[in-house]
C-alpha cells in the first residue's frame, strides 16, 4: 500500500465505482467556474498527497487523490435510492451533527424520501440481533445536533457480512453511510467486497470517526476539536487545583489508544502542562532522565506540577499482565493513569516529600457532549460530501480531509497504517518547548 518514503501507491488511491453515471444531478450548480454559481466537481479533480517535499525529489511523479465532492452526472436516479445510516465505535462528539447533514443532503437536494437509521451500530444490520431500523424524517432530526452522543445508538465489533449484505438487500437499501473510527470502516470494506462478490448495486461510503484523531487521510476527524477544547479547560482545572496547595500535582488522564494528538495538542492549548506523555514515546519513570526524578526536581523548584498521560502510553510496563480484548478486537489498555499516580505517591513517600496530588479522568465527560462549533461545521461538510460521494456511484472508500481539501480514499488504502503523532512535526516539538520537558530515553 505505500510506496517509497511512505507515500501510496497511485493504484492504490483508486476509487471503486458502481458503474457508468447517467442521471443528471438535481442539485442547481455549474460546471463552470466564474459564473457566480457554486460548482460541480469533475471526476479529474485531483489534490496532491503531498505538498512538502526536498527541493531534490520535486521532480518525482507526486501521488494524486481524488478530489471529493459533487458530481454533474449520478450513478443513482434519487426517486430508487433507499438510503441507511449507522453510527458504531464509542461516542464521539458530532455523531448527531453527521446523520442530520447526511439525511438533510438526501432528502433537501437529492429529494430522496426513503432514508433508514440503523440502530446500535453494525448489530441493527443483523436482523437476529433484534435492533430494526426507524425512519428519517425532518422533524426526527431537526434539532439532533443540538444532543451529544447518537440518537441512533451504537455498538462495538462487526456483524458476518453476508448477513449484513441479505438484510441490504431485503430491505432495499442502495447507499449505506458507515460513521466511525477503523474498526468501522474495516466493516465497510467488509460489507463492499461481499457487495462486489454479489454483482449489487450498493455503495458504501465511511465517513472518518475518531476522537483521538488517528485516521489516514483525515487531518482532523470530526469530534477531535471539541475534545481538544474540553480537555484544555480540564488541565486548566488541574493546574488550579495544584497551584492551590503545597507541592502540588495535577494528573489528567486523556484519550489517546495509540496517537497521542488530544494530549500533544491539548498542552500546547494550555501552556501550563509540564510533562506529556504519549503512546508515540517511551513512559520512562525511574533514573535520573525518568519522569519521577524530573517531577520531583520541579516540584522543589516551583512547587507545583501539571501532567497529562495519554490512554494509551506505557503499555509495555504491564509486560507479561493479562490483555483482554473489546468486541471490536481491540487490546483493553491497562489504567497507566491510575499506575502513574500510584508510582508518583510511591517515589514522593519514598523521599520523605509530602505531595498533594489531584488524578483526573474526564474521557466520557469529554466524548459525550455536543460537537463545538468548529466540530459542527467539518461533520456538515464531511456528511454532505458522502452523499456526493454514494449518489455518484462511489463505493468502498471513505470521505477525508486532506491538504485542507476534501477526499476520497479508498477504504483498504485508509485502514492500511495507523496515523501517528511525528515526534520530529511541528506539534510535538511545540509541546517540548511549552513544557521543557526532557526527552524520555
Amino acid at each position: 500500500m505505500q510506496g517509497a518514503a511512505g507515500v501510496p501507491d497511485p493504484q492504490d488511491v483508486v476509487v471503486a465505482t458502481l458503474g457508468d453515471r447517467r442521471v443528471a444531478s438535481p442539485l442547481k450548480l455549474s460546471p463552470i467556474s466564474g459564473d457566480g454559481i457554486g460548482n460541480f466537481v469533475p471526476d479529474s479533480a485531483r489534490v496532491r498527497y503531498q505538498i512538502e517535499t526536498p527541493v531534490e525529489n520535486a521532480a518525482l511523479e507526486d501521488v494524486w487523490l481524488e478530489k471529493a465532492g459533487p458530481r454533474q452526472q449520478l450513478f443513482f436516479d434519487p426517486a430508487q435510492v433507499r438510503a441507511a445510516i449507522v453510527t458504531c465505535g464509542g461516542l464521539c462528539p458530532g455523531l448527531n451533527n453527521v446523520v442530520r447533514a447526511i439525511f438533510l443532503e438526501l432528502f433537501h437536494n437529492y429529494g430522496v424520501r426513503d432514508v433508514l437509521g440503523i440502530r446500535f451500530g453494525y448489530q441493527g444490520l443483523n436482523p437476529a440481533v433484534g435492533h430494526p431500523p426507524v425512519q428519517l424524517t425532518p422533524d426526527f432530526v431537526s434539532d439532533i445536533h443540538t444532543r451529544g452522543g447518537t440518537v441512533l445508538g451504537s455498538s462495538r465489533g462487526g456483524q458476518p457480512a453476508d448477513v449484513v449484505v441479505d438484510f441490504l438487500v431485503a430491505e432495499r437499501i442502495n447507499c449505506l453511510f458507515c460513521i466511525g473510527g477503523d474498526g468501522t470502516q474495516r466493516g465497510a470494506h467488509a460489507i463492499a467486497e461481499e457487495v462486489g462478490r454479489r454483482g449489487l448495486a450498493i455503495s458504501v461510503i465511511g465517513i472518518p470517526k475518531t476522537i483521538d484523531n488517528d485516521l489516514m487521510y483525515a487531518t482532523r476527524t470530526f469530534g477531535f476539536a471539541t475534545a481538544l477544547e474540553v480537555a484544555s479547560e480540564v488541565i486548566d482545572c488541574a493546574h488550579a487545583e495544584a497551584r492551590g496547595v503545597p507541592a502540588g500535582i495535577g494528573l489528567v488522564k486523556l484519550m489517546g489508544r495509540g496517537a497521542g494528538y488530544i494530549a500533544a495538542a491539548a498542552a500546547v492549548a494550555s501552556q501550563d502542562v509540564n510533562f506529556v506523555v504519549i503512546p508515540e514515546t517511551p513512559l520512562v519513570l525511574d533514573g535520573e532522565n525518568g519522569l519521577l526524578a524530573a517531577l520531583e526536581h520541579r516540584l522543589r523548584e516551583r512547587d507545583h506540577a501539571v501532567v497529562v498521560v495519554a490512554e494509551g502510553a506505557g503499555q509495555d510496563l504491564f509486560a507479561g499482565e493479562p490483555h483482554e480484548h473489546d468486541a471490536s478486537g481491540n487490546v483493553r489498555l491497562h489504567d497507566v493513569g491510575l499506575f502513574v499516580r500510584d508510582r508518583i505517591k510511591a517515589h514522593f513517600a519514598a523521599a520523605g516529600m509530602a505531595v498533594s496530588l489531584k488524578y483526573i479522568d474526564p474521557s466520557y465527560v469529554i466524548r459525550s457532549v455536543r460537537a463545538n462549533s468548529a466540530d459542527a461545521v467539518l461533520c456538515s461538510q464531511l456528511g454532505r460530501r458522502a452523499v456526493h460521494a454514494a449518489m455518484a456511484g462511489k463505493t468502498d472508500m471513505m470521505v477525508g480531509h486532506w491538504n485542507n481539501v476534501f477526499i476520497h480514499a479508498p477504504i483498504p488504502l485508509v485502514v492500511s497504517q495507523p496515523r501517528r503523532v511525528d515526534l520530529e512535526g511541528e506539534l510535538w516539538q511545540s509541546v517540548m518547548s511549552s513544557t521543557g520537558q526532557p526527552r524520555w530515553s
